[in-house]
């Protein structure tokens, strides 16, 4: 019993090593982004002061300590219903923390927005257990934690906008998509960059090269791909069943681009077309679906970067105001 409790770590780590080394460069490009704030961008953040909102740290969600959630309280508590926005942090899916993304969520909140950054369960040595799927009802089960903290504030929630970048705009997109109908208050709109929208082999197999250019899985070594898919879905997935197809329905629950419908919510999305850390080629399924559905959206394509959009200021700058945009549009302030 010990020795396969060994060898189920040991793969477990292994697995996470390949997911690190595919990801490792992206955490480079995220840093890079967040420091070097062009002046056409400036108006998205805001110097933070109790006239703009209050910050309530660490609220408990759950038993596990990555189990919190912060919460930013608008300072003008006079309105009766509030909207609210919560923002998933990067860091593929082994990385990264809720105060990564202090400058989003106080912009969202000096909007007259609650504004909640949400930490979920990275997969990680101590919890090798971990994967999308297990992300995904973390994220779903703060969202009543989320509400009700608010209304023990005086700000009663009455709608809500899910959003988030990288890994966790993956999380945002299967909240939006997959949970919504169970959210304890509707869902209006999605936002997010970067984020997995789905996971077909063929997407996938060329990580770390030209993202562009497709690869044949039977030339390929999809040994890697099936080590990386075994992680995110939580279940084993084998070259076998990668060549077979029968791989398929095992990774519906992490795939978002499954769960599009004609009722599914407005959405804005933006991508690298260098993108070497995740499957561009996959957000193109995101764009094709939801135009499939009629379901309002914005699809922008960064045509110069990578996973961190760093070298397309003027496409980042669209997606910030389609951001504005669509909030302004499907989940108004008061």
């Amino acid at each position: 019993m010990k020795r396969t409790k060994e060898r189920g770590n040991k793969r477990a780590m292994f697995v996470l090593l390949c997911i690190v080394v595919f990801l490792i460069s992206f955490i480079g490009s995220l840093i890079f982004k967040m420091k070097h704030t062009p002046n056409s961008l400036k108006k998205y953040s805001v110097d933070w002061n109790d006239s703009i909102g209050s910050l309530h740290s660490n609220i408990s969600y759950g038993d596990l300590d990555s189990n919190k959630f912060d919460l930013y309280l608008p300072a003008d508590d006079t309105k009766e219903t509030y909207g609210l926005v919560i923002y998933l942090h990067a860091g593929g899916f082994t990385e990264g923390d809720k105060s990564d993304d202090a400058s989003m969520l106080q912009w969202l909140c000096s909007k007259g927005y609650v504004a909640a950054g949400v930490n979920y369960t990275l997969f990680s040595e101590e919890h090798p257990e971990a994967n999308v799927y297990t992300q995904s009802q973390d994220v779903k089960n703060s969202v009543p934690y989320i509400i009700d903290a608010a209304k023990e504030l005086g700000y009663n929630i009455d709608q809500m906008a899910i959003s988030g970048g990288s890994a966790g705009g993956c999380l945002a997109l299967l909240y939006a998509y997959r949970d919504a109908d169970t959210s304890p208050v509707p869902v209006k709109m999605v936002f997010e960059a970067v984020g997995p929208s789905c996971f077909y082999a063929e997407d996938w197999i060329n990580i770390g090269q030209n993202p562009n250019e497709p690869l044949d899985l039977a030339d390929a070594d999809i040994s890697g791909i099936a080590a990386i898919f075994t992680a995110m879905a939580g279940t084993e997935i084998t070259s076998e069943m990668i060549t077979s197809g029968n791989y398929l329905d095992k990774m519906r629950n992490i795939s978002a681009v499954e769960w599009i419908t004609d009722q599914s919510v407005p959405t804005v999305s933006a991508y690298g077309s260098w993108d070497r850390m995740q499957a561009f080629l996959a957000s193109k399924r995101l764009d094709v679906a939801l135009s499939k559905h009629n379901i309002p959206h914005e699809y922008i394509v960064c045509e110069h970067s990578g996973h961190g959009l760093q070298n397309d200021n003027d496409k980042y700058l669209e997606y910030m105001k389609k951001i504005e945009e669509y909030l302004n549009t499907y989940m108004p302030t008061k």
